[in-house]
């Protein structure tokens, strides 16, 4: 084989048609992270659909590059076969993937295949596995958000806060998790108790909610919430907020991405304590609310 000069990584996140999964761009990581200490220049190609900004198929001239590599995945299907037609000029090279059909046209048009598994083989690692990991974590994120609540009529806004908000997280580094509180003994997706529920969400790093129990169950965990309340000029989320002297909250009428990014870090930094302060408190009966009325008030009086 010819001598190294420029290498064109693909895969299924460069195809038009593809997808791009974690493990597919991790393991894509790792070929990068074996590339680069080696001291050899390459591209990634994109497909448009994931990263319009980025190099696309399309856009890469194959006399630019002396070896093509097909990173993870299975290699099988006519846009593989296509990429040994238009980069026939290149050593083209499949590394970390699944071998289907090892006599079929698109695993026989590389010059080499490194499989993660093929038929009458052991399996090797697959690439993602060693993938570098990122130098910090990422938080962890509830959200939890209702398009319902129909009572507040025209005070209702609701479909404006949730896609503000949505947006909003959409161009954030943190993990983002869709939760529902309302609970099902027959769906699976959601939680069938509430102990369920709370066991999740004491695995938050943060929830961002317009609902009340959405910040209330938050804070019962220890959980620091950014609330935004979905009801022109406040209504039950900003009470609760008041109730438990809980500062980070947004008005649905002056939703404004700076202030939502002011709360979001101060709950990153200092809501975890603050958060625990009232959890703390829930739990030890320093708080109080209504059921500590006089039992008299709630309980029937005894005759005889």
């Amino acid at each position: 084989m010819e001598s190294v000069r420029r290498v064109l990584l693909t895969g299924w996140f460069s195809f038009l048609h593809g997808e791009a999964t974690a493990g597919d761009v991790l393991a894509l990581d790792r070929v990068r992270q074996v590339l680069d200490g080696a001291g050899v220049a390459h591209d990634v190609a994109w497909s448009p659909g994931f990263r319009p900004d980025a190099l696309h198929l399309d856009d890469a001239r194959p006399q630019d590059y002396s070896h093509l590599v097909f990173v993870c995945g299975p290699v099988h299907g006519p846009q593989v076969e296509a990429l040994h037609r238009r980069f026939a000029g290149c050593v083209r090279i499949a590394v970390g993937t699944s071998v289907l059909a090892p006599d079929g046209p698109a695993a026989r048009g590389f010059h080499r295949v490194l499989p993660r598994d093929a038929p009458g083989m052991e399996p090797s690692l697959d690439l993602a596995a060693r993938a570098p990991r990122p130098p910090s974590a990422v938080p962890v994120v509830g959200v939890v958000l209702t398009h319902g609540q129909h009572e507040y009529g025209d005070r209702r806004r609701h479909g404006h806060v949730a896609g503000h908000v949505t947006r909003w997280l959409a161009g954030l580094d943190c993990a983002r998790l869709e939760l529902e509180t309302r609970l099902d003994a027959h769906d699976w997706r959601l939680a069938a108790t509430a102990a369920q529920l709370e066991a999740g969400r004491a695995r938050l790093d943060l929830v961002v909610t317009d609902r009340l129990h959405g910040l209330v169950l938050a804070l019962r965990s220890g959980v620091p919430a950014l609330a935004v309340d979905p009801v022109a000029g406040g209504a039950k989320v900003t009470a609760q907020a008041r109730a438990h002297g809980w500062p980070a909250l947004g008005p649905a009428d002056a939703l404004d991405t700076a202030e939502l990014r002011r709360w979001w870090d101060w709950c990153l930094t200092h809501g975890p304590a603050a958060a625990a302060r009232i959890r703390d408190a829930l739990r030890d009966g320093t708080a109080r609310d209504g059921a500590d009325a006089p039992a008299a008030l709630l309980l029937p009086a005894r005759t005889g």
